[in-house]
């Protein structure tokens, strides 16, 4: 693990919240790649004579940006730079869903409209290469064995749906946001095979739909075709045994939701990729 020579500070530190001012210049450090992910930060000690201020400034300091997520800090060892793009993204996505209590059908209904963004900008930016990836990931989402491996599948298709459109900032979002779909329709489903068949399995023919319209470089099609797909998937999930019960206490599934994102999306431990 190497440790990164600090930069001078980008602005000179007035008095008043030194804090913060130390807070925003090691954050904007991280966010420009100058203090990259995985590197050590100095120590507290080093820290302190480089910003000329007390251990207990720092150490706040590095409080707020280890809430932030972008450092770690363990027991015994340096902090380390945590700047994981998806990350942040987790963390601020959930916590807005979270405080706004948010409902499934919302959540649901957004990944519907960026997916048909994502088509559209597939058919104009996807190589030939990228669609035919696209098309295994649909094959191997028709194979459903058990519901773990079902998921993962599913969800790879639709993150390769989002990374053929070649747009950063989109494929992110639909990255979490098909996190938090496939998550609560693991939960809806109860672990039952025939659930996810049901759900899912049946729309093998709706994916490959999505993809052969890509491959013509048909955007009108593509979108309907997604929208189309997430009307249905909303109402077969709406309709499944376990959300008819959850309903009469949970009506949005707001509860399920927000309970999915306490375990899911924490500081200690991100969604996978």
């Amino acid at each position: 693990m190497r440790t990164m020579p600090m930069s001078q500070p980008s602005v000179k530190l007035y008095r008043g919240r030194v804090a913060d001012q130390i807070v925003d210049d090691l954050r904007g450090q991280i966010l420009s790649g100058a203090l990259p992910d995985g590197v050590q930060l100095p120590s507290e000690r080093e820290l302190a004579s480089h910003y000329d201020v007390s251990g207990p400034t720092v150490r706040e300091a590095v409080r707020v940006l280890t809430a932030m997520g972008l450092l770690n800090t363990r027991n015994g060892s340096r902090t380390t730079v945590t700047a994981r793009g998806d990350a942040m993204l987790a963390m601020s996505i959930a916590s807005v869903v979270q405080f706004e209590k948010t409902g499934a059908g919302d959540v649901l209904g957004l990944l519907g409209a960026l997916n048909a963004y994502a088509v559209e900008q597939a058919v104009e930016r996807a190589s030939d290469e990228d669609i035919a990836g696209l098309r295994a990931a649909a094959d191997q989402a028709a194979e459903i064995v058990d519901v773990e491996s079902a998921a993962a599948a599913l969800k790879h298709y639709f993150v390769t749906l989002s990374a053929i459109s070649h747009n950063p900032l989109l494929a992110a979002l639909c990255r979490f946001i098909t996190d938090m779909q496939i998550g609560l329709a693991v939960e809806l489903s109860g672990g039952s095979t025939e659930d996810w068949r049901r759900v899912a399995g049946s729309l093998h023919g709706a994916r490959m739909d999505i993809v052969e319209a890509i491959a013509h470089r048909d955007s009108a099609l593509a979108v309907q075709l997604v929208r189309d797909y997430h009307a249905k998937v909303i109402k077969r999930t709406q309709s499944s045994p376990r959300a008819k019960q959850l309903k009469e206490t949970d009506p949005g599934l707001i509860n399920l939701l927000s309970a999915w994102l306490g375990v899911n999306v924490t500081l200690g431990g991100m969604p996978s990729r």
